[in-house]
């Protein structure tokens, strides 16, 4: 037996569904109720107001993140669903045509007739229908739509993200909170993108130096608009 007889690649693509509710989901969840205590405190609201707020950022958003998702992601997965449906219907009234179609596919990618036309038999005969929704729709098991995956990636991401000024509420001085919550925020961003460029095989720095610079920027308006309340 070859040594190379178990070779196995394991894609970037297969963690796109998953990954990218999870990155969102937890940079939306460090930015949002960060800026929103920030901009309480910057309005000299109480510990206990900034706490209290916190809180409830983190259970609302991560409820609304999971439903948004979820809807999002499954209305995808019953066009995806429909799509196989039509495909299957046309598969029984002309097999023919099908065939041809999915012979056309393969030369444009550059077999010639004659292969092509084999290797879309051997398919159609294998399985017409995985072979049409992969090759025709661009449907397969790895970036197929999951929307109760989707929505647990995102609630739990952004109630881990979220723990972050909360962490910075319980903990840091308070005479100083307002800007050290900002602190914790943006380095909780920079990690958070370094490990999602990680997992998405890019580069580690673009991915923490942009969620950086759209955290600041979100922060920083947030406490200008709750210094303008301040009493």
């Amino acid at each position: 037996m070859s040594r190379h007889s178990h070779h196995i690649e394991s894609h970037y693509t297969e963690r796109s569904g998953w990954l990218r509710a999870a990155v969102l989901g937890a940079n939306d969840g460090i930015i949002s109720v960060t800026s929103l205590v920030v901009g309480i405190a910057a309005s000299g609201a109480s510990l206990h107001t900034l706490w209290i707020s916190g809180v409830a950022g983190l259970i609302s958003g991560a409820v609304s993140m999971a439903a948004g998702e979820y809807i999002s992601v499954k209305s995808q997965q019953d066009i995806e669903e429909a799509d196989l449906r039509m495909e299957a219907r046309e598969l029984k009234r002309n097999p023919d045509q099908e065939l041809q179609e999915l012979t056309k596919i393969y030369m444009s990618r550059g077999l010639d007739d004659q292969l092509a036309h084999q290797v879309a038999q051997q398919l159609t005969a294998h399985d017409a229908l995985q072979a049409h929704a992969r090759d025709e729709i661009g449907i397969n098991e790895e970036t197929s739509a999951q929307p109760i995956v989707a929505a647990l990636a995102s609630a739990v991401s952004f109630s881990l993200g979220a723990i972050c000024p909360l962490f910075s509420i319980w903990c840091l001085p308070e005479e100083s909170l307002q800007y050290s919550i900002i602190v914790v925020g943006v380095l909780a961003l920079g990690l958070m993108g370094a490990g999602a460029s990680y997992a998405g095989g890019s580069n580690l720095l673009k991915g923490a130096v942009r969620v950086m610079v759209w955290g600041i920027a979100a922060m920083t308006f947030s406490f200008w608009i709750g210094s303008l309340f301040a009493v």
